[in-house]
């Protein structure tokens, strides 16, 4: 049978992306090859505890939630991440995938809404950024931007426009939790009128950065 290495499972308000404060179900794989200066979920680089994947389908079934969402760590670091979103896709979930976008995205199942983190040049990883993944973002996807200055918004703003994010999938702003003042942040979308959502970290503003919420 095959098997995933998870940090965690647990059952919280999604704090981010379109379905914000929304009951979710989050499965939290273990391992990530990158290394973001930000990252607060460095916890799960590393341990974690192996499941089959119909164990883990048992597990979220647990909840009652219509909403799943793989995130990690890296998830698409381990093979059988692809499998287990077909697997809860295939159970009627509606399933969101939370990506670096150092990865290939093109065999993720269609029906999995994709939200790939585009790096910036303040997150300490931009060269990790596979470009390569921009035409396999449907409409329902989402392209997420942590935002750390005001250098960061500058160059985000500039791939915004050179790639046409906004044609190929929702674009989301986010600014870094201890580095940007999100109301900078909101003050400068609104100045230059971009064709983004501005968003926060939900949970960080209820549970600070306790695990599991």
């Amino acid at each position: 049978m095959e098997r995933l290495r998870l940090t965690e499972i647990f059952f919280s308000l999604q704090g981010e992306t379109r379905t914000v404060g929304l009951p979710t179900v989050f499965v939290r794989l273990t391992g990530c090859p990158l290394r973001c200066q930000y990252c607060d979920t460095a916890y799960a680089f590393q341990g974690g505890k192996w499941y089959e994947i119909e164990e883990i389908i048992r597990e979220v079934k647990k909840y009652h939630a219509q909403y799943v969402t793989i995130t990690g760590g890296e998830p698409l670091a381990q093979k059988g991440c692809l499998n287990l979103l077909t697997r809860l896709c295939d159970e009627k979930y509606e399933v969101s995938l939370e990506t670096s976008g150092a990865l290939d995205v093109s065999r993720v199942d269609q029906r999995v809404v994709k939200v790939v983190d585009i790096k910036t040049p303040g997150s300490g990883e931009v060269e990790k950024n596979c470009w390569e993944n921009l035409p396999h973002l449907l409409p329902h996807d989402q392209v997420k931007f942590v935002i750390c200055d005001e250098a960061d918004y500058h160059w985000s703003k500039e791939m915004l426009l050179k790639h046409r994010l906004d044609l190929r999938a929702q674009v989301l702003f986010s600014p870094s939790y201890t580095q940007l003042k999100a109301s900078d942040l909101a003050d400068w979308v609104l100045r230059d009128q971009l064709p983004v959502r501005f968003q926060i970290q939900l949970h960080k503003i209820l549970w600070n950065d306790a695990r599991g919420r």
